[in-house]
Order: structure tokens, then C-alpha cells, then sequence
């Protein structure tokens, strides 16, 4: 049947509204990104300026607007709060996992629909990305809205996407959707469907659609704006790695198996039974689904700057793809049927990840009570998925056992764990040291990582230091009254070189934060 069901809807619109929603005004927003777009929307508020995005009262150029605009909303409704931050990435992530369930329903069957999108609500990445202050979900939303889009040949509607990503991200929002699609076609011989695809109204749309900011930018801004967006920001990052010691070919190979999980040992059963054992129709629509989730995978295993939020278009085609096997198993399964595969695939990362909250705890002393109760519970309720298939042969049951070891991941990390660690992510708590203790008519220099979030929740730009370029010991050189906010890392190096002179003092240290005084 493809006909939507009432409690299944409710039910994935309950376990997604709590997964996503759940702590997202907790914690403190975790330096860098998550300030950068709170402080961006926030100044463009202060500024009453909604064109040109700007942090530190300055002009930049990192990212279109769309998520600014949204936060900037969110902050006019519900204030200067984490909360208002991160709302509007947590809706984008609940419509996506609403759209997967009503897509996968019509293109397979209710069944494939109901477990693709409870696999995308409980995957670890994905709850995580909706948590998070960031673009990546609200690309997401709109990039698999303009693939699923063409999947129902709905062409305006998949160009209205595509634009709206374009706004969010940037040329990836056209590029990516449009290269899986034009590969799919390819691959299935389909070509002459871009003579049904509206090609030339529907770039008009997109245009119509994508092109008033860009060119609104570039009015006011001119060859800056396209010099350091288009160049720096895509091409230079697609070409010049950012970070070098993460340009390796298999960088996103833990990347999947962590992020997957719970659903990780489902994976490559998931993927061999979508080619060997689907009907041709269902073959055919599961073969957009893997040229759209390699495509995602190998196009970001070549660019050169690698960050771990890249991937996150993966996550739906694979949820999918496992949802779709879900429920063929279930539908199809013989009394006799064994599942070893899967049990060793998931019994292996249950144990894995299980034992390692717990050799991890060494390293949070904070939260380790927390950490060892979640490997315990990770491979109980591991385990007792495992059993669950070898003894019972419960396909269910064993998928939403799989499910609740998200859901506990998620309420342990969300609830426990990362509010007494946050001190050591977010700069919020010595802000407000800063705040109480500090002459504010002084100046302060601020490290580079922690200036976005200085700048959030202490009102301050600060005078930037970039770790590792000598910016510490030429502020420290002058012997002027000032204040210093600085990482661990970076007080320790150049304290080994013996450059910290004898007139500075420690005010506050946290969690390897250190705020410090030349007097």
C-alpha cells in the first residue's frame, strides 16, 4: 500500500518533534560555528540591515543569507537564546524526516516509508546536525526536497529547491541535485525526460528565485562580494585544503560508520539486497538513491577542505535504502530465515560503540558516570536486539530496539553529557567571568576560535589573535594594561617558549580556557 497512515505519521512526527527538539536550549552554542550565525543574525537585527550579512560590526562573506534570516526571526520571537538559534535548524531537520516518510511511502510502500524516516531521526549525525546552529540541515532540507522532487516528477517544485538551497549555501544548491539527477538519467538511459523537465522556464524560476540577493550583493559590495564568496568559499575550498592533516582518502569512512549509527551494521546488507534482491521498479527508483548518496560521498572524498557536517546529504538516500529493506524483510521473511549479516554487523557496532563511551569516560572526568551508564545501555539494548533476530526472528522488534539505542544516545548526550563538558566547547560561562570581573573600558584580546562566541555572549569583538602566527607574544609585547581570552593549547605553547612575560596573571582558568591580565 502507498497510501499514508494516520498513527504512522503521528508517530514519526512525535519521535522526531522529541529526538530533534529535545535539549536544544541546554547547552551553550559550541565555538566556532554555532556562534558565528547566532552573532551574524543578531547584528543583523541590531544593524536593521537584512542584505549583507556581518560579524564583528564587519562585512563577510561566508554564506547566503537564507539561515541568518531565519535565526534573525527566531531571535525577534524567542530573544538572544540558544533556543532561538538552533529552532530553525531543528524544524528543517523534522520536515526532512517527514518528507522522506511521505516520498518513500509513495514511491514504495507505507512500510519502506515509516522505517526510512524513523533510520533518519535516530541516526546519530542527523539528530546531531538538527541540534546544531548551523546551514547544513537547512541545506539539507532543501536539497532533498528538490531530488525527491524529480523522483515525483513535481519539475517546478524541485527548481523552487534548488533555488531556495542556493540561498542557503550557495552554487551547491543547483549543482548537487542537479549532477545526481543528470547522472541518474544517464545511468538508466532516460535523457530524452529532460525534454519534460521544463529546463528553460524552470531555470527561470530558479533564477527568479536564487538571483535578487547575489545580485543585490554584488550592487552594493561589487568584485569583493564575488572575489571572496565564489572564490574563497567554494572554489578556493573545493581546490586548497583547509585543514591538511584531514586530506585522506578515507576521511569520511569512520565519518559514515559513526554517523549511521545506530543502523551502521544494516548497511552493507542494506545496500546488496537493494541491487540483488528489488523488483525492477523498485531497482530503478533505489538507483537515484545510490547515485545520489555516492555522488555526496566521492564528490567531498576529493574536495580538499573535509569537515565532518559535509556528508550530511548521505544520510537521507541511506535511510532509505535501509528503510526499503526493513520492510522487504518483513514482508517477505520466512520462518526460517536467518539474519546473521545483520546481527554480526550490528552486534559488532553495538559492542564497538559500547566500549567506547566507556574507555572514553577516562577523558570526561565530568560526565563519566553518564558515559559508562550509556556503553552499558548501549550493548544491553544492543544485545537484546541481536537476540531479538537470532532467537525470535522479530524484524521489528530488533528495528526498534535499534531505534531506542539512538534515542537513549541522544537523550544521555543531550541531557548528561554535554551540559557539564559544555565549559569546554563554549566560551559562554567565562563571558560571563569576563563580564563580572573584568574593566570593560580595557582592551582584550580574544583567540580567533573563541571570538564568534566571546562576541555573542560577552557583547565584544576583541582584538583577534590567530593561534600559531606569533599573535600572542606580539600582544603581549607592548606591556600595555589588557586582558587575554586564549585556548589551553595555544597559553602552553608560547609559555614554553618562555615569551609570557612576569606582569601576567591568571584570572579565571575553564576547562583549559584561560582568561588572563597584563597588568
Amino acid at each position: 500500500m502507498k497510501q499514508l497512515e494516520k498513527n504512522s505519521l503521528l508517530i514519526i512526527a512525535g519521535l522526531t518533534f522529541f529526538t530533534i527538539m529535545f535539549g536544544i536550549g541546554g547547552v551553550p552554542l559550541l565555538d566556532p560555528d554555532e556562534p558565528v550565525y547566532a552573532e551574524t543574525a543578531r547584528e543583523m537585527i541590531q544593524f536593521k540591515d537584512f542584505l549583507s550579512p556581518r560579524i564583528f560590526g564587519d562585512y563577510w562573506y561566508d554564506k547566503p543569507p537564507m539561515y541568518y534570516w531565519l535565526v534573525a526571526f527566531a531571535q525577534m520571537i524567542f530573544g538572544y537564546t540558544e533556543f532561538a538559534a538552533r529552532f530553525p535548524a531543528a524544524v528543517m531537520a523534522c520536515g526532512t524526516a517527514l518528507m522522506i516518510y511521505v516520498s518513500t511511502t509513495k514511491l514504495f510502500n507505507e512500510k519502506a516509508g515509516f522505517w526510512s524516516a524513523i533510520v533518519l531521526t535516530s541516526c546519530i549525525q542527523f539528530f546531531y546536525m538538527g541540534k546544531a546552529a548551523v546551514t547544513d540541515t537547512t541545506l539539507l532540507f532543501f536539497m532533498t526536497g528538490a531530488v525527491l522532487s524529480f523522483a515525483h516528477k513535481k519539475y517546478w517544485l524541485m527548481y523552487a529547491c534548488m533555488a531556495l538551497a542556493t540561498v542557503t549555501k550557495g552554487p551547491i544548491g543547483i549543482v548537487f541535485p542537479g549532477a545526481i539527477i543528470f547522472l541518474y538519467l544517464v545511468i538508466t538511459g532516460q535523457l530524452r525526460e529532460i525534454l519534460h523537465m521544463h529546463v528553460i522556464r524552470g531555470l527561470m524560476l530558479y533564477f527568479l528565485l536564487a538571483s535578487p540577493w547575489y545580485y543585490a550583493m554584488y550592487t552594493v559590495h561589487g568584485m569583493d562580494f564575488i572575489n571572496t564568496f565564489l572564490g574563497f568559499h567554494n572554489v578556493t575550498r573545493f581546490t586548497t585544503p583547509e585543514h591538511a592533516n584531514r586530506v585522506t582518502f578515507w576521511y569520511y569512512f569512520p565519518v559514515v560508520i559513526l554517523g549511521m549509527f545506530p543502523w551502521t551494521g544494516m548497511l552493507v546488507q542494506a545496500v546488496k539486497s537493494s541491487i540483488s534482491e528489488s523488483r525492477i521498479d523498485d531497482m530503478r527508483q533505489l538507483l537515484l538513491f545510490h547515485v545520489w548518496w555516492l555522488f555526496v560521498f566521492i564528490f567531498f572524498t576529493i574536495c580538499q577542505t573535509k569537515l565532518v557536517s559535509y556528508i550530511l546529504p548521505m544520510w537521507p538516500p541511506l535511510a532509505v535504502i535501509i528503510g526499503w529493506n526493513v520492510s522487504r524483510m518483513i514482508t517477505k521473511m520466512r520462518h526460517n530465515t536467518t539474519f546473521y549479516s545483520w546481527m554480526f554487523g550490528s552486534g559488532l557496532m553495538f559492542a564497538l560503540l559500547g566500549a567506547g563511551w566507556v574507555v572514553g569516560s577516562q577523558y570526561l572526568p565530568e560526565a563519566r558516570f553518564s558515559l559508562i551508564m550509556l556503553g552499558i545501555l548501549t550493548i544491553l539494548i544492543g544485545g537484546g536486539a541481536v537476540i531479538t533476530l537470532w532467537y525470535y526472528r522479530d524484524i521489528e522488534m530488533a528495528c526498534w530496539l535499534h531505534t531506542l539505542v539512538g534515542v537513549v544516545t541522544m537523550c544521555v548526550a543531550f541531557a548528561f553529557v554535554l551540559p557539564v563538558i559544555a565549559d569546554r566547547f563554549s566560551v559562554k560561562t567565562m563571558s560571563g567571568v569576563y563580564l563580572e570581573e573584568c574593566q570593560q573600558d580595557t582592551p582584550v584580546y580574544v583567540d580567533k576560535f573563541l571570538r564568534p562566541g566571546f562576541m555573542y555572549y560577552a557583547g565584544k569583538a576583541g582584538i583577534e589573535m590567530i593561534p600559531k602566527t606569533g599573535a600572542l607574544p606580539e600582544a603581549l609585547r607592548n606591556g600595555q594594561h589588557k586582558y587575554i581570552l586564549v585556548r589551553g593549547l595555544e597559553y602552553r605553547r608560547v609559555l614554553k617558549t618562555n615569551q609570557i612575560p612576569t606582569n601576567v596573571e591568571t584570572v579565571k582558568e575553564i576547562a583549559d580556557i584561560y582568561l588572563l591580565e597584563q597588568k
